[in-house]
């Protein structure tokens, strides 16, 4: 007979992007060791995903196990631009050492870190050879950034063989239908519809229903989507982020949610885009002046 997952409902509400209420049902008696350290590191993650990376790194200190020190160093890596450097020579020293190289949350935590730098061959390297389902789910997220649907939907097919129901299988295959296009966009709508009704509606299902909407010309019932998505959270950046492209569509001012995403988050990749652009056509300004 199986074992009860004490987990179950931390994780999904993790993996959902639900993380506020992650935190809140964290709380779970008769946890074993092992899931005790896989609890307080999920609920880590969750703080950092809530932007407060400070708690986290005050709140593991050098005698925490493997996974939890890995975290840590998600948090510094995020913490500001001159911590990257330090936290990236780290991980790469772990990675090396053989006594915890092979830790699946270390390689995790390497994997969304290179994924974050664009360095897609480095983030493989470590995540390629799978292991947990969230190393699966991550894999289909960089081959998608590589536009290797190819790719993408090997991993997905291992994540059907494992868990087809499974709450990352539904999403990776969500990521990969927007991803591919076409007739695939509904089948993403639907995913994304299923699990809010499923589970609850978060800023991240809210988002992923947004983009197909997009994609599929629906900009005023995207708009109204990612109106939902800033009300339960006004500085999302994936939010702030579609609802400049979202306007931008529909004719209306973008510059307030721009301001704010750029104030909040001035790595997000649409920031770098529109700050390249503007500094070359004040170049091409310059040259014809």
């Amino acid at each position: 007979m199986a074992t009860p997952d004490h987990l179950f409902n931390l994780r999904n509400n993790f993996y959902l992007g639900a993380y506020q209420a992650a935190i809140n049902s964290s709380d779970v008696n008769g946890l074993s060791q092992d899931d005790v350290v896989e609890r307080d590191t999920l609920v880590h993650r969750c703080y950092i995903a809530l932007g407060q990376l400070q708690f986290v790194i005050s709140e593991i200190n050098s005698s925490a196990p493997t996974p939890l020190q890995a975290v840590k160093l998600l948090a510094l890596y995020f913490s500001s631009p001159d911590a990257k450097e330090s936290a990236i020579s780290s991980i790469k020293e772990w990675l090396a050492d053989p006594a915890i190289g092979n830790n699946a949350t270390l390689r995790l935590v390497a994997g969304i870190i290179f994924l974050h730098e664009q360095d897609f061959n480095e983030a493989l390297k470590y995540t390629n050879a799978g292991g947990t389902m969230e190393l699966h789910a991550l894999n289909v997220q960089i081959f998608i950034k590589m536009h290797r649907s190819d790719y993408a939907e090997r991993q997905l097919r291992i994540m059907q063989q494992i868990d087809e129901d499974h709450t990352l299988t539904q999403l990776a295959n969500a990521w990969l239908d927007l991803s591919v296009g076409g007739s695939k966009i509904q089948e993403a709508h639907l995913i994304f519809q299923d699990l809010s009704e499923r589970y609850q509606s978060t800023s991240l299902l809210l988002n992923g229903k947004a983009v197909c909407c997009m994609q599929m010309g629906n900009f005023d019932e995207a708009e109204t989507l990612l109106v939902e998505a800033l009300n339960k959270d006004a500085r999302d950046p994936e939010t702030l982020a579609n609802l400049v492209v979202c306007c931008l569509h529909l004719g209306k001012p973008s510059s307030k949610s721009f301001s704010q995403l750029k104030l909040s988050h001035p790595d997000h990749v649409l920031v770098k885009r529109v700050s390249a652009a503007e500094e070359s056509f004040d170049r091409a300004l310059q040259s014809v002046s």
